[in-house]
């Protein structure tokens, strides 16, 4: 995990890198000795590297499966490239991991074969709303990792740890936070729900996000930065010149084990909770195996493996889990979590980004 850190960039800025040109085959000699085969697509850099070295390997050992891994861009080329494809007939990966909006837009064309359960028992071991379905109840896609969002502060600057989001709208914070800069992934008006209108569902009418829109506008004279830049901000929050914001819950963790003084807290309305799904292109010819790979992911002792060796945090139930107290807050928490309004950035983009425009970072 440590090595996330001595990158200088978070996952989420790994994942974009992309390293198309790497090499494909993660195992070429193994690839060689297999008749069964599956490209997954995971995000490149980092997370490609990790799941090559820690998951794949042992999944072909344990399957017979040879995995040809692929580096995927982050945002939505890669469903672009994968709907393209699929119009031809082809399959650039057979499973990727993909965001939950790019699972909901991928959902409007049939991109994903729908996901037999009964041949992912270990399905079971998943957190419910880890579980993506069609409207019809067809499964669209599982979840393969999730990570937090959640309240840091500098310690020197605050010695002791705020407990609520309700922080970011205390006057004593003025000109002191750094906060994500885009509507659609710092997820600051579900924050301001659960926070101040009693949970996400206030945001089922466009009447309550007007609402939250107007609440979130308080705490524009607190902000110092709206940052796109992550490595920006992380570098800020050491120094201590921005000394609060949310920021991603592990690489936090990760800079306070390197000494630096900064704390991840997740607040009592929840730190908010992102994660990717495992999905089977339409256009793809290997049902049986992605099937099994899906199904061989939903381990507790893989997910375990995915907390310690890459800083996920887990898709499956906790009391499955033989990750410590320590293991399991270095990337969760046991706070029932903010879940992003995934169909709002889907139904609703363009309205959300001009009044967050108008009324919030513009």
């Amino acid at each position: 995990m440590r090595d996330i850190l001595k990158a200088n960039v978070s996952r989420r800025a790994v994942l974009g890198a992309g390293v198309a040109g790497a090499s494909l085959l993660a195992m070429p000699a193994v690839l060689r000795a297999q008749d069964k085969s599956l490209k997954v697509g995971v995000y490149g850099g980092y997370f490609k590297d990790s799941f090559d070295k820690n998951i794949f390997a042992d999944f072909t050992k344990e399957t017979g499966i040879a995995v040809e891994s692929v580096a995927e861009p982050t945002g939505e080329a890669w469903l672009v490239q994968l709907e393209q494809a699929a119009r031809a007939g082809q399959a650039p990966a057979d499973v990727s991991m993909m965001s939950q909006v790019a699972m909901l837009k991928g959902q409007s064309t049939e991109l994903w074969s729908p996901l037999d359960m009964a041949k992912i028992p270990n399905g079971s071991n998943l957190i419910d709303h880890f579980v993506n379905k069609y409207p019809d109840g067809r499964v669209a896609g599982i979840g393969a990792v999730a990570w937090y969002i959640t309240l840091v502060t500098n310690t020197n600057v605050y010695p002791e740890a705020p407990t609520s989001w309700a922080a970011l709208w205390d006057p004593a914070n003025a000109d002191k936070l750094g906060l994500l800069a885009l509507v659609s992934n710092s997820f600051l008006l579900e924050v301001t729900a659960k926070t101040h209108f009693g949970g996400t569902n206030a945001l089922d009418t466009e009447e309550g996000q007007v609402k939250a829109f107007e609440k979130l506008a308080e705490v524009k004279p607190n902000v110092r930065l709206w940052y796109r830049d992550e490595a920006q901000f992380e570098q800020s929050l050491k120094s201590g010149e921005i000394p609060m914001g949310q920021y991603y819950h592990d690489v936090t963790g990760l800079a306070a084990k390197d000494g630096q003084p900064v704390r991840s807290t997740f607040p009592k309305e929840g730190g908010i909770m992102d994660s990717g799904c495992w999905a089977l292109s339409r256009a793809s010819q290997k049902t049986e195996e992605a099937h099994t790979f899906i199904n061989y992911m939903c381990q507790p002792q893989i997910q375990a493996i995915l907390s310690r060796k890459v800083g996920t945090a887990p898709t499956v139930k906790r009391d499955l889990l033989d990750l410590s107290a320590e293991e399991f807050a270095a990337v969760s928490s046991d706070i029932e979590p903010i879940i992003p309004r995934y169909d709002l950035y889907t139904t609703k983009a363009d309205w959300l980004n001009q009044k967050w425009t108008e009324m919030i970072a513009g």
